[in-house]
């Protein structure tokens, strides 16, 4: 029987607006009035590179594109999963702090942390198409196939038209109060996947209302010892094809493959 940690009732409201369309969505009456627990079976381990300081992370087509972090180091690179070979990198220019990362067509999109400028490539080049601006801190991004999602460490996800980058659309997350720290994202089966800033821990949200429908415990996963206080978990990649789902943190050495099992 699985284990469900049972959710106060919500007072308030929540707005999202897409395509010129406002929902109000009404908090008092949550959609899922229990979050799930859920912790982890390690399937595969593979390579990572050790100094490589993960900000984002997509599977597509067999690679693995990983989007890295700090100033003057920070890169998009195309990796192969099982060797952790870099297959292709572009360094970004030293001024910026390269933060999430994701595919939409055939274009890889990347945010910086506090330039409010976000970067558009080829995805099989890496050749730089264009630059779009936005108002806000850039952590994590990624789509649910008809607009881009973002967030910027507070409790937000940010909707943005994939063509304009304009902002459709936004949705505060909650669980028994809201849910800060957003970080890396990954859609998957219709949920948003996230990373949960210096947390042994991820959050899936339903993007409709922001509800916190379930929890990840990684506790465990990759031994901390020694290890900076920075280099924390951080990097969610999803095979749809496979089903398979990858996790990783800043600087580790290893990228898990990993399956989820509910706490009984």
């Amino acid at each position: 029987m699985k284990k469900r940690l049972l959710l106060g009732i919500l007072i308030g409201t929540s707005v999202l607006a897409i395509s010129g369309i406002v929902l109000v969505l009404l908090n008092d009456s949550p959609v899922n009035p229990s979050t799930l627990l859920y912790t982890y079976d390690v399937v595969n381990v593979y390579p990572h590179d050790h100094n490589a300081f993960t900000q984002g992370l997509i599977f597509d087509n067999g690679v693995l594109y990983e989007g890295t972090g700090l100033y003057s180091q920070s890169t998009l690179r195309c990796v192969e999963l099982e060797t952790g070979k870099i297959l292709r990198l572009y360094a970004l220019p030293n001024q910026f702090f390269g933060e999430g990362i994701t595919v939409f067509d055939d274009k890889v999109i990347q945010l910086t942390w506090r330039s409010n400028i976000g970067f558009v490539y080829d995805k099989l080049s890496f050749d730089l198409l264009r630059e779009f601006w936005y108002p806000t801190e850039g952590w994590g991004i990624t789509h649910n196939g008809s607009h881009l999602i973002m967030s910027d460490g507070t409790a937000t996800l940010y909707f943005l038209d994939p063509d304009t980058f304009e902002r459709v659309g936004q949705v505060e997350v909650h669980d028994t109060g809201p849910v800060t720290e957003l970080n890396e994202l990954e859609y998957i089966q219709g949920e948003v996947y996230a990373n949960i800033w210096k947390e042994k821990r991820i959050a899936i949200i339903n993007p409709q209302n922001g509800q916190v429908t379930g929890w990840i415990d990684l506790s465990g996963i990759e031994d901390s010892e020694n290890q900076d206080a920075n280099n924390v978990l951080n990097g969610i990649a999803y095979d749809a094809e496979e089903d398979r789902l990858f996790v990783t943190g800043k600087r580790w050495s290893q990228l898990f493959e990993i399956k989820l099992a509910a706490l009984e």
